[in-house]
Parts: structure tokens; C-alpha cells; sequence
């Protein structure tokens, strides 16, 4: 797999731009390392020549105490710049995360559908950990690696030019044969981020569903399945790591080349009177540390590979374009809101289509039942609302604004919606009804949480609002889980409230406590309220039943009550209740 250079530098560009000075230093750290590098050596070679010589001699003294010196300035040199490549490379990484969990969190309903959560976490994380390195040290090390290697090969060439000239020759050899190999693992690596992905999104949704697993005797085949995906893990992970131990291992056998022509020309200079003793020495050192280099581009390069899978993973997530996009900002008007659907059709696929010719209107301030079997297309009438799609015919208008026109979080503020899955997060009870929005002051929640009939409730916690809340509701009862989400969504005095089968799930008692909350949350405002029970739409103005993803009866309560033959009418007798006017 080959990826442009442009997404390289691109990629580069956008999470280390940010940290330029941090760069920059790092950068000036591995030349100073470098240049120490190719420095101390001289001391060794001019204490090995001063101690062989006759005569006069200088200082040892001074000359072991300046090689140590230097050496420790250089360990310290690696560990300042490994600190700072870490920093660079979390705050990329951290970087890069955000930005792929927040385009996630934009995505439409109908990529969510396809991709499971676990898949998608080991995408944020797993694939962004393998590009730590790639944003830390790959442009600085392979840069301080090329550096290093033309450095040793000028002193070489500098020492004795037959020598310079047959270790610049096993330098090209080598860095074409390892280069040459470089694209061998990408696709491997590919295989098994996606693999990894497959065996991520197992889990969630298993784990998920640990209760009917184990209800219904489905814990064999869960193993099974889980044994033939960490297989195929083991196997695509071997498979891409034996790939990757290609360019790895090459260098092994060219560096035991390097010492046999490092010996040969050692044995041919030296008797020859040509080099010193410590010259012959400096050669050896020299070709060892040409190693170091060649070593440190052949690892990056490995790591290159696996950096490259999660980068074409990363940007085909990336790239997954948005079919809901922002309007040009039509303004919704503030309080209750208008609603109508015009010619509205609507399908998860191309062909077969969920809603047909949806028509009606709401006047602000009015509250409608929506009523209609499992199946019929209700809960997909507020997923329009929400832009969660868009219809595939037909316009939807609220506040007379067509919805298409107005930004997507300015259309989302405006409409509140409760259902009978109600999410709270590990979080406190403030974070947890105002939705982590820390403008939203203590007095506002109070007065919400009175209105909404929770202030016993609240007066048994004994951290108050810092309350800390189980995940998913633990330790509450379903009402009163129902109650804090009607809090929720009252303390955004939203202009349109969606009441999605809210109570469906509490007993009878339990929802007649809901009662007044109900009341109380769409007092001034558009109400929408999809339910069973029939009992819970009472107090709406208008009743609107669908049935095969069409429209079977629609009118005001009171005009389908009194006709004896309307469908209304014989719900109402078939589950023999009453509703007030």
C-alpha cells in the first residue's frame, strides 16, 4: 500500500504545528547528541596514540576526564530529548483523538448502524497508539539517524579515503536494501488493526448483552466465536510481524560485513604505516557506531509500516464524508415551536421506504399523540425532527424554518426529547442534567429539580449536587431515572418536546407520579408524545395514528372521539379506556 507523501506531511503539519518550539528544541537535542557522538571518540583515539607513543606525554588525565565528561553530557543530551519526544507525541496523539472522536460523535445514524462502538473505540485508541512514535520520533530520528550517518562517513573519508569509500558503498547497499522492503508489512499490519477492530466490537456488544446471553444458553457459541476471532488476531498479527522482521533482520547480516571490511582494511593500513594505532581503533569504533544509524532508520522504518496501516485507517475514518451537514443558519424563534411535514418520505435503504407522503401540521403551543404498532414509523417521525437523516422526498419545517436551513446544534438546542432508555453517565448529578455545561447555575438546577418534583429525592443526597451517579442509572428507580431526564431536558427550555414512549416501561403507580412533571415540562411548549398506552395522551390536542409508514387517521382528540367509527375511537374501546377531556 502506498500513501501519498502529501498525507504524511499533512498529518505532520496539523498535530505538531501546535508545539513547534517543543520541536524545535527536540530537534537542536539530537544534533547536540549527534555532534557529541562523533566528538568523543577523538579523545579515545588521541589517549590510545598518546599512551602507545615514546616520548613526551600530555595529561591522561585530562583526556579520560574530558571523554567522561562529554559521555555524560550526551546521556543527559538522550534523556532530555527522549522526555520531550513523549510530550510531542501524547499531545499529537491526544490531538488526533479528539478530533476522530468528535467526528465520530457527528456522524450520521446510518454509519453508526454499520459500525459497532467497541470496533470504533479500538479505531480512536488502538490505531492512534501506533502513530505515537510516527508524530514523537520518526521525522526527528530518521532526520538525527541521516545526520549521524553522513557525519561518521565524512570523518571516515577524512581518516583514510580507501576506507571512506568502501563503508560509504556498504552504507548504500544497506539503506537501499532496508528502504526496499519498507512497504512489505503495511497491508499485514492493515489486516490486523481491522482484525483487532472486529474482535473490540465482539466484545462490547457480547458484553453488552451478558444477561440474554446467559438467559438463553448462548455462552457456547459466544466462545466459539470469540476463539475463532482471537485466532484470527494471533494469525494476521504473527503473519504481519514475520513481514516486518524482513527489513528488520537485513541489517544484521550487512553489519557483519561492515567488521570483516573494517578488519581488512585495518590489516592492510596499519602494518603499512598508514594509520595509527588509535586511527585503527577509531575505524573499528566508527564502523560499530554506523550501526547505530543504519539500525535506528531500519526500526523506524518498521514502525513506519504499522504507523502507515493506521494512517490509511485513520484517513479512510476521516474521510467517511457527512450527509448531514450544517444549513446556511436560518434562526429558529425562540418559545414554543411550529411543526409541520410536508410530502415527507423516508427509507434506511434506497428502495424500500419507512414513511409515504407524511403530511401534517402543529401550531405552537400544541401538543400531539402519535400512536400506531411497533414497526410503524413513530420513533423515525423525531429522528427526522433531530436530523439524525434527512428525508429521502418532502421538506420538514419547524418554527417555519425548513430544518435543513439552520445549523445542526442550533436545530438540536431547540428540541428537548425523553425516551424510555434513559443514558446517565458515571458522573455527578449537576454533570449529569446539565450535560457537562458548566454555565448552567446551581439555583436553575434547584428550582428544575423542584418543579419536577425531585426535591425529596435530592434532600437524601448527601453530597448534593457533587453526587456522584452510577453508569446507565444503578442505584435509581426507573421513575425516578425518568424524572432527572425530564429535568434535563427542562433546564434547556427547549421550544419542542419529544416524549418517546417515556413511561412505557414504569408501572402504573410509578407513571401517575410523572404526571404533573409532564404537565409542568410542556406547560408553553410544542409537545410530541409517542405512546402505547393510551391512558398517556390525554392531555394532547391532536392524535395522529400511523400504520405501515403511513398516515391512518389524524385530527384533533375531540373530533375523533365523537366519530363512533374512527380508529381512535375503537382503540380506545378495544383497551377499554377512558380519556378525559
Amino acid at each position: 500500500m502506498r500513501i501519498p507523501f502529501r498525507e504524511y506531511k499533512d498529518l505532520l503539519l496539523r498535530y505538531l504545528s501546535p508545539q513547534r518550539m517543543q520541536v524545535l528544541l527536540l530537534g537542536s537535542l539530537l544534533c547536540a547528541e549527534i555532534a557529541l557522538q562523533l566528538i568523543d571518540p577523538q579523545f579515545l583515539r588521541i589517549f590510545i596514540d598518546t599512551i602507545t607513543s615514546v616520548g613526551p606525554q600530555p595529561s591522561l588525565m585530562g583526556i579520560a576526564a574530558l571523554f567522561i565528561g562529554i559521555a555524560i553530557a550526551q546521556q543527559l543530551v538522550t534523556v532530555g530529548a527522549t522526555y520531550i519526544s513523549e510530550r510531542v507525541g501524547w499531545k499529537a496523539t491526544n490531538a488526533l483523538r479528539a478530533d476522530l472522536a468528535l467526528h465520530l460523535i457527528r456522524m450520521d445514524m446510518s454509519f453508526h448502524k454499520v459500525h459497532t462502538p467497541g470496533e470504533l473505540i479500538e479505531r480512536v485508541d488502538g490505531d492512534v497508539n501506533e502513530l505515537a512514535n510516527f508524530f514523537a520520533r520518526f521525522v526527528t530520528k530518521i532526520l538525527g539517524g541521516t545526520l549521524l550517518l553522513l557525519g561518521i562517513l565524512i570523518i571516515l573519508w577524512s581518516i583514510e579515503w580507501h576506507v571512506g569509500l568502501a563503508l560509504t558503498i556498504f552504507a548504500l547497499i544497506t539503506l537501499f536494501g532496508i528502504t526496499s522492503t519498507r512497504g512489505l508489512a503495511t497491508q499485514p499490519w492493515k489486516v490486523y488493526r481491522q482484525v483487532t477492530a472486529d474482535l473490540f466490537g465482539f466484545l462490547e456488544e457480547r458484553l453488552r448483552g451478558t444477561e440474554d446471553i446467559r438467559a438463553n444458553g448462548a455462552r457456547s457459541y459466544v466462545l466459539r466465536r470469540l476463539f475463532m476471532l482471537t485466532r484470527q488476531r494471533l494469525e494476521t498479527g504473527k503473519r504481519a510481524r514475520l513481514i516486518s522482521s524482513i527489513p528488520w533482520s537485513l541489517p544484521t547480516f550487512f553489519f557483519a560485513m561492515a567488521y570483516i571490511i573494517a578488519f581488512v582494511l585495518i590489516a592492510w593500513l596499519y602494518p603499512a604505516r598508514i594509520i595509527s594505532i588509535g586511527t585503527a581503533f577509531l575505524i573499528y569504533y566508527y564502523t560499530q557506531l554506523l550501526a547505530q544509524p543504519i539500525m535506528l532508520i531500519s526500526h523506524q522504518l518498521d514502525d513506519f509500516q504499522k504507523a502507515t496501516a493506521s494512517i490509511a485507517r485513520i484517513g479512510e475514518l476521516l474521510n467517511t464524508p457527512r450527509y448531514i451537514t450544517d444549513g446556511p443558519g436560518a434562526i429558529l424563534p425562540a418559545g414554543p415551536l411550529s411543526v409541520s411535514f410536508e410530502g415527507v418520505e423516508f427509507g434506511y435503504g434506497e428502495t424500500d421506504m419507512i414513511l409515504k407522503n407524511i403530511s401534517f401540521e402543529m401550531k405552537p403551543g400544541e401538543v400531539m399523540g402519535i400512536l400506531g404498532r411497533t414497526g410503524s414509523g413513530k420513533t423515525t417521525l423525531t429522528r427526522l425532527l433531530f436530523r439524525l437523516y434527512d428525508p429521502a422526498a418532502g421538506c420538514i419545517y419547524l418554527g417555519g424554518q425548513p430544518i435543513k436551513q439552520a445549523g445542526v446544534a442550533d436545530l438540536r438546542r431547540h428540541i428537548g426529547i425523553v425516551t424510555q432508555e434513559v443514558q446517565l453517565f458515571h458522573a455527578t448529578v449537576r454533570d449529569n442534567l446539565t450535560l457537562f455545561d458548566h454555565s448552567i447555575a446551581d439555583s436553575l438546577i434547584h428550582q428544575a429539580l423542584a418543579d419536577m418534583g425531585l426535591t425529596g429525592w435530592y434532600e437524601k443526597l448527601e453530597q448534593g449536587l457533587d453526587t456522584m451517579l452510577a453508569a446507565n442509572g444503578g442505584g435509581l428507580s426507573a421513575g425516578e431515572a425518568q424524572l432527572l431526564a425530564f429535568t434535563r431536558v427542562f433546564l434547556r427550555d427547549p421550544g419542542l418536546i419529544i416524549l418517546d414512549e417515556a413511561s412505557s416501561r414504569l408501572d402504573p403507580a410509578t407513571e401517575h407520579l410523572i404526571e404533573t412533571a409532564m404537565d409542568k415540562l410542556l406547560s408553553n411548549r410544542t409537545g410530541i408524545i409517542i405512546a402505547h398506552r393510551l391512558g398517556t395522551i390525554k392531555r394532547v390536542d391532536t392524535i395522529l395514528i400511523m400504520e405501515n409508514g403511513e398516515i391512518s387517521e389524524y385530527g384533533p382528540q375531540q373530533e375523533l372521539l365523537a366519530k363512533q367509527h374512527s380508529r381512535y375511537a375503537a382503540l380506545l374501546r378495544t383497551a377499554n379506556e377512558e380519556v378525559l377531556a
